[in-house]
């Protein structure tokens, strides 16, 4: 999705912060997308069938693929083109539900909030990983409270319900799907629970317990509770380019971080209590706020005062534009 002015000075400031990530071939480590036709990664999703692959996706004007990334590599592997749909139009988020199914989010708003519906696809996660053509499910979905833009489509991984968070810099809403979409209808989605964030994605813990959002500039933990989310901390996420994408590592002991650009890279952080310690998150907060705090280098490093301030100079100019160009 084109962004506001602000995420373009960002790039300024944290053009020197990323280093060349270590390559691993478990899946739990950083890497960097290297296939050329992939510059708006906006979705991630580990794979669980296919050990070390992650999948990812363009975010718009590329058509209706899907790339299987090795992380050992950083190389795609296969490119999948999904049939029986239409136009993908603002393709955002992508989760891997139960019996290794697909689901992307063709949920995104240019326009803030004025489709009067947006999409879903559903796909079996292919047993081979080679270029190839899959049939997928096309559900369309509508929002109970009006059109809104939203960058995060979250699988129950238990249960196989979907779960929408949509994007305001105010902070925005969990919203909960039928328990099963339907091909044929309209799925309303309802929200059950504010999100302290503007998000740009999500994504719920294997063992489907913790429920992870991030942002451009920070992150929140949540217990999942079945979607009765409660708020328990801020992440480690990494100050990227254009940050838009996050899941679990298969096993649930890592979250990584992806941005949109060419070459763009994956930052492996520990998850909260996956591992050694609680080496994924900062220190539970019972404010409602994601704030600038909670911000840190591409290897988990606090960012200094001066460059907090900074980030935070050109945060609030960058709203300031918005609200004139609004008035």
């Amino acid at each position: 999705m084109r962004r506001p002015s602000v995420l373009f000075a960002t790039v300024l400031l944290a053009g020197g912060l990323s280093a060349a990530p270590a390559l691993a071939a478990d899946g739990n480590q950083s890497f960097t997308i290297k296939d050329p036709r992939i510059t708006e990664s906006s979705g991630l999703a580990a794979s669980r069938l296919h050990p070390g692959i992650y999948w990812t996706h363009n975010d718009s004007d590329d058509g209706p693929y899907l790339y299987a990334v090795d992380s050992a590599t950083g190389r795609t592997v296969a490119r999948i083109t999904l049939s029986g749909i239409g136009s993908p139009r603002d393709v955002e988020a992508i989760s891997i539900g139960p019996g290794n199914q697909i689901y992307v989010g063709d949920i995104g708003d240019n326009l803030g909030g004025t489709w009067p519906y947006v999409w879903i696809y559903r796909l079996p996660e292919p047993e081979k990983l080679v270029d190839q053509t899959v049939r997928a499910t096309q559900y369309v979905v509508k929002y109970s409270d009006g059109p809104r833009d939203a960058e995060s489509l979250i699988v129950d991984p238990k249960t196989g319900r979907p779960y929408i968070i949509d994007k305001h810099q105010d902070g925005g809403h969990l919203y909960e799907g039928p328990a099963q979409l339907s091909p044929t209808g309209v799925n309303v989605f309802r929200p059950v629970a504010p999100v302290d964030l503007w998000a740009t994605d999500a994504a719920l813990s294997p063992d489907g317990t913790q429920l992870a959002v991030r942002g451009y500039f920070g992150g929140i933990y949540y217990d999942w509770n079945g979607g009765k989310i409660e708020r328990k901390g801020r992440l480690n996420v990494p100050l990227q380019r254009q940050g838009e994408s996050i899941t679990y590592s298969a096993d649930g002991t890592h979250l990584l971080y992806g941005s949109e650009g060419a070459d763009s890279p994956v930052t492996a952080e520990k998850a909260p209590g996956g591992g050694a310690g609680d080496g994924g998150a900062t220190t539970p907060s019972p404010s409602g706020s994601s704030g600038l705090s909670g911000a840190v280098g591409d290897h988990g490093t606090p960012l200094t005062l001066g460059a907090l301030a900074a980030v935070a100079v050109v945060v609030l100019a960058g709203i300031g534009v918005l609200r004139r160009r609004r008035g």
